[in-house]
């Protein structure tokens, strides 16, 4: 039996809450929420109430809901009695950790939900691309990432958090034994916000580098990035999205992260890793571009090909994202060896692709 064959015989989240006998609550309010209450009506699962952290609390409602606190449900069903669905994403570890605590004492699920609400990774979408996801596993280059592959996959089934904890690791295990960056990098920053992976790649690098190309979409974030690079020298920012070519595309006009293509928005000019280089070569490129990592790969193709630079790519804005681009990275350049790692995030927001050619 071949390790992936298991993942067929876990139970599915939302199979799991639309059967229960268990009054099911969520936990958080926003977008979040929404995303499952929309599953929820797909699934006929009942929502018994929506609760916040007792410190949130302030006589809210929500969506014809009444947010409750915790310890108010807690104290009224008992715990171990109800069922938690997480409704929000958590990246930094007090959070992590506070949620980990609630799931000591009660029954806590966090489905799992695209990074841009086009559609979760389910068990159908496990059965339908079986072979693709085989043949990912199989190229894998340490048994590590084998584990956290295996991890995310029976996660994104079964919504227990367990799998993810089980399998993360810190983004410096990923510099230090994958990447091992020197201060000679050529390094391009596709989804580069407002500067942060910048900081980080120079801590790991020790502030050398060759030359640093960086792209973001977003105007307002664009201006932090500007601010935030402008006492670094051999800079070139780009107010751009990371595409296959040179386009005009619309975007959200939101200032977070999630910057991405939209049917409503602002103007925003596209190009491709191949263009701004100009048969330059790179030597570290990272791609975390809000669900456009196909298009902006294709934009690297000729580089790629040509020069193997190392590559971090997101694995989670869409479903097929963790078979299929891979797969995409292989088909560019046969040399490279796929490591995968996951860093603290619930849901698995942070699982990454990593390719280097040794």
């Amino acid at each position: 039996m071949h390790k992936l064959d298991e993942l067929m015989t876990l139970k599915p989240c939302w199979e799991y809450l639309s059967k229960t006998d268990l009054p099911v609550f969520i936990y958080g309010m926003g977008d979040g929420c929404l995303k499952l209450m929309r599953e929820f009506d797909k699934y006929n699962i009942a929502v018994a109430g929506i609760f916040a952290s007792d410190e949130f609390v302030r006589g809210h409602s929500f969506q014809g809901h009444l947010v409750h606190k915790l310890s108010e449900i807690e104290d009224a069903l008992g715990c171990g009695n109800f069922v938690i669905a997480l409704g929000f994403a958590a990246g930094y570890q007090s959070l992590i950790d506070k949620i980990d605590d609630i799931k000591s004492r009660n029954i806590l699920l966090v489905p799992d939900t695209d990074a841009i609400g086009v559609g979760a990774f389910t068990k159908e979408t496990l059965c339908d691309n079986f072979e693709s996801i085989r043949l990912v596993y199989e190229h894998l280059a340490d048994e590590k990432s084998k584990e956290v592959y295996y991890n995310v996959l029976a996660y994104k089934i079964t919504g227990n958090i367990d799998y993810l904890k089980s399998c993360t690791t810190t983004p410096r295990e990923a510099y230090e034994n994958i990447l091992k960056l020197s201060g000679n990098e050529v390094y391009v920053d596709l989804g580069a916000y407002n500067g942060d992976t910048i900081s980080e790649f120079l801590q790991h690098t020790n502030n050398h580098y060759k030359h640093i190309y960086a792209m973001e979409p977003n105007i307002r974030n664009f201006r932090k990035l500007s601010i935030s690079v402008e006492k670094l020298e051999n800079v070139s920012i780009y107010n751009a999205a990371a595409w296959d070519r040179e386009d005009i595309l619309i975007f959200n006009a939101g200032g977070g992260r999630q910057s991405q293509v939209s049917k409503k928005g602002v103007e925003t000019r596209a190009t491709s890793v191949d263009i701004i280089l100009n048969g330059d070569s790179a030597s570290y490129i990272k791609y975390d571009v809000e669900g456009a990592e196909e298009k902006a790969l294709k934009g690297a193709e000729n580089t790629i090909t040509k020069f193997s630079p190392k590559l971090c790519v997101a694995l989670y804005h869409r479903a097929e994202d963790i078979f299929k681009l891979p797969l995409q990275v292989l088909s560019m350049n046969s040399n490279y060896k796929l490591y995968v790692r996951h860093f603290p995030y619930y849901p698995a927001w942070e699982t990454n692709l990593f390719a280097v050619c040794e």
